[in-house]
């Protein structure tokens, strides 16, 4: 990092750091999107559990130990590049797993060739029902919404200060909205899935979830304070259209 000042850059409001060009924004952008979708594919479906000291089993979903890391992401592209430029990447994830949905459910329904054994497995991995795939739109979108929102909110009301704050409070809001919508909506009443083991894995993967946040709070600091130096900007959303909508950038 020798080619970059070590003092911090000045602040910048959202409205200018619009028309910059950013040379990690992309870079960004395709990581979380592909966390997205690999934490969606491989983890979301599978609950698993760790054996406590008492020798009585917690449950939790496969998929929170990765997908947090999207959360991590978004924090920094909220925190450096500010809230309009992570409502693209949202909706840039968003518009990825209604893709992979689509194309999960085209391929799974397309005949197997003769003598291949693996439909049945493919239909088991692949073939989530419209209702699981609702539930994890639906769950990502308010969650990654409300991540964003209160890390902004949080950085204007601190004035830039304190970022584990906002990035642990921001994830305690995002995240747990985001428990507590998608377990309930895509696995409620299902077999396998009884009342209490699906509570219990609804306060475990927001327990886990903050506790991830919290736990890589330090290489937060680094790869923000690399980024804001790299890129010559701290944006602060004085002004910014909070809306989801809204298609500015």
């Amino acid at each position: 990092m020798t080619d970059t000042p070590s003092h911090p850059p000045p602040p910048v409001h959202a409205n200018a750091a619009s028309v910059r060009h950013f040379r990690y924004y992309d870079l960004l952008m395709a990581a979380f999107v592909a966390i997205l979708l690999l934490s969606n594919i491989i983890g979301a479906s599978k609950p698993s559990y760790v054996v406590l000291p008492g020798g009585s089993e917690w449950a939790f979903g496969a998929g929170v130990l990765f997908f947090p890391i999207s959360y991590i992401i978004g924090d920094v592209l909220t925190e450096v590049y500010g809230y309009a430029r992570a409502r693209r990447v949202i909706w840039t994830g968003f518009a990825a797993l209604a893709f992979m949905a689509f194309m999960a459910w085209a391929v799974v329904a397309l005949p197997p060739a003769d003598g291949w054994p693996g439909q049945e497995a493919y239909e088991f991995v692949f073939g989530n029902s419209w209702r699981i795939v609702l539930a994890s739109m639906t769950a990502f979108w308010v969650g990654e919404f409300a991540n964003a929102y209160v890390l902004a909110r949080m950085k204007l009301w601190t004035r830039g200060r304190f970022l584990w704050m906002r990035t642990i409070g921001s994830t305690v809001v995002g995240q747990g909205l985001d428990s507590l919508i998608f377990y309930p909506l895509a696995f409620y009443g299902l077999a396998g899935w009884p009342p209490e083991q699906l509570y219990q894995v609804v306060l475990s993967q927001w327990l886990i979830k903050t506790l991830w946040e919290a736990a890589l709070t330090p290489v937060t600091y680094v790869v923000v304070g690399a980024l804001k130096r790299r890129e010559g900007v701290d944006v602060f959303d004085e002004g910014t259209d909070f809306t989801p909508f809204a298609a500015k950038v």
